[in-house]
């Protein structure tokens, strides 16, 4: 179902400035990456997501087509950010059948409410392997295309590129490691691991012209992960908390994600950029809703009332 444009993208971006370029966006079916993608193909960009549930995947990629009158967004599911051999193969797809890959999202994440003492081994190493690894192997699969791609669309910055911009990947993370949160260890060693990776990719490949940021959103409205992981009588409570008193949208995810990617960013690399709101300056112990510190990680009791509960397996 089309949607009216300034839900995902502000309109003081020009239409066009992606034409002609592909963008690659793993967990592109959930609703931050899918606003972030819809954003850039109603912008002029292509795009191919990426997302393990084939039925959820492909209708994504439909939806999203309909940003744009003759957009192409290819949606290729049962694609696993595990898999190394998954991802190549999905980028190879890619590029076959859009051309290039000029720009990429790596979004796909894993999370669940726990405290540390409640988390299985086995839990802990599928979310090291989906968020790090994940991303890790997408930076691997994708990263001849976009060296190609920033070779093809370089910038010194004081001339104004006249066939767009390419070879740029941005790092979907989080806010929580900063200060620690409770019942997100797991999620937080997780995200650090993919701060230091975009770091790491910036020193190595930005003199073969690539750009490396991380986008850290803080609590965004109407999504999957506030709707799992929190409960909706505490929400109001914990948006006065954040200094802009309320929480985001995904739209203001897209517009970082646009102002990274496009003519606007170009001597933007190796940098986070936090749409919170200044939620993590106030965050911490005191924003934890029901789950109080520190008598819930003393009581010994395991998270209830929410979707994203885990029980040890331990």
């Amino acid at each position: 179902m089309p949607l009216e444009k300034y839900q995902y993208v502000s309109n003081v971006w020009r239409d066009g400035i992606f034409d002609n370029k592909v963008v690659f966006c793993t967990g592109g079916a959930g609703s931050i990456c899918s606003a972030q993608v819809r954003a850039m193909v109603h912008l002029g960009a292509n795009a191919c997501i990426i997302g393990r549930n084939v039925e959820k995947t492909e209708n994504m990629a439909k939806d999203i087509a309909t940003a744009r009158k003759g957009a192409k967004v290819l949606g290729l599911g049962a694609v696993d950010v595990r898999k190394p051999e998954a991802l190549v193969e999905a980028a190879e797809k890619c590029v076959k059948e859009l051309g290039s890959i000029d720009f990429v999202i790596a979004g796909a994440a894993g999370n669940f409410l726990a405290p540390m003492d409640q988390i299985s081994a086995n839990a802990m190493k599928s979310v090291i392997d989906i968020d790090v690894l994940g991303s890790w192997n997408t930076v691997k699969a994708t990263l001849p295309y976009l060296i190609e791609s920033a070779k093809k669309y370089s910038t010194d910055g004081r001339t104004e590129p006249t066939k767009g911009t390419g070879g740029r990947i941005i790092f979907v993370s989080a806010t929580l490691h900063y200060g620690g949160t409770p019942l997100q260890s797991h999620v937080s060693v997780a995200k650090a691991g993919v701060d230091a990776m975009a770091m790491s990719v910036a020193i190595e490949q930005g003199p073969k012209g690539i750009t490396s940021n991380v986008i850290a959103p803080g609590p965004i409205a109407d999504t999957e992960g506030v709707a799992r992981l929190s409960r909706s009588d505490t929400r109001e409570k914990s948006a006065k908390t954040i200094p802009s008193q309320r929480y985001g949208t995904v739209k203001e995810i897209s517009d970082a994600t646009v102002y990274l990617f496009s003519d606007s960013g170009n001597y933007v690399n190796g940098e986070v950029l936090v749409v919170d709101g200044g939620q993590w300056h106030t965050s911490g112990v005191q924003a934890v809703g029901p789950f109080q510190y520190p008598e819930f990680l003393l009581s010994g009791e395991t998270v209830q009332g929410v979707a994203g509960g885990k029980k040890s397996k331990l």
